[in-house]
């Protein structure tokens, strides 16, 4: 068994063209090892009735509409946290909050009017997922916590909990599927 250096000139499992990888000759075979990403394997869902069929498309769609919204937030939340954080001023600061909270709302409030509770929900939990920091720590991070207990008491009333954290393991394992679908291209 000899082991050597291949260099291919493409390949369809993300290699760049030239990439080096590990190869094994054996006799008059060659066989390439190739780091590839992970590869998801969903179980195929069963519903009981018609009706738990129904409501599981619903929620895909819901997801499918909320998670760019997410995805936004993390991207913002990446662009703007160091820029917020090397302004020294007070008032540097609020004016850049003010300024994007106007961006924000410009671009999606017909889109949010037109949102349920529930669709709130999905999207805080996203966010979270997105982010790795709960809605209630985003606020108290950049509007103050004043802010934050303001909209968490907000939120309270709609009986949702900006607080909530995200658990892909338990409690949030149909909405990481269904994520996870929705990243691969399946949805």
């Amino acid at each position: 068994m000899i082991l050597s250096f291949l260099r291919l000139g493409s390949n369809a499992q993300q290699q760049g063209p030239g990439q080096w990888v590990m190869g094994i000759i054996e006799g008059n075979d060659t066989i390439i090892h190739i780091q590839i990403g992970d590869v998801w394997v969903f179980p195929e869902r069963e519903f009981s009735s018609k009706r738990q069929a129904q409501r599981y498309s619903k929620y895909v769609e819901k997801v499918k509409k909320v998670y760019p919204l997410a995805v936004e937030a993390r991207v913002l939340l990446n662009k703007y946290e160091p820029v917020y954080y090397s302004l020294n001023n007070q008032r540097d600061k609020r004016k850049l909050m003010k300024n994007l909270e106007k961006e924000l709302l410009d671009k999606h409030k017909e889109e949010l009017k037109k949102w349920s509770i529930s669709d709130g929900k999905i999207l805080l939990k996203l966010i979270n997922r997105e982010t790795n920091r709960n809605a209630y720590s985003i606020i108290k991070d950049f509007r103050g916590e004043f802010s934050a207990v303001f909209w968490q008491g907000i939120a309270r009333l709609f009986k949702n909990n900006l607080k909530d954290g995200y658990d892909p393991e338990e409690e949030d394992k149909i909405l990481e599927e269904v994520v996870r679908k929705i990243e691969m291209g399946y949805y």
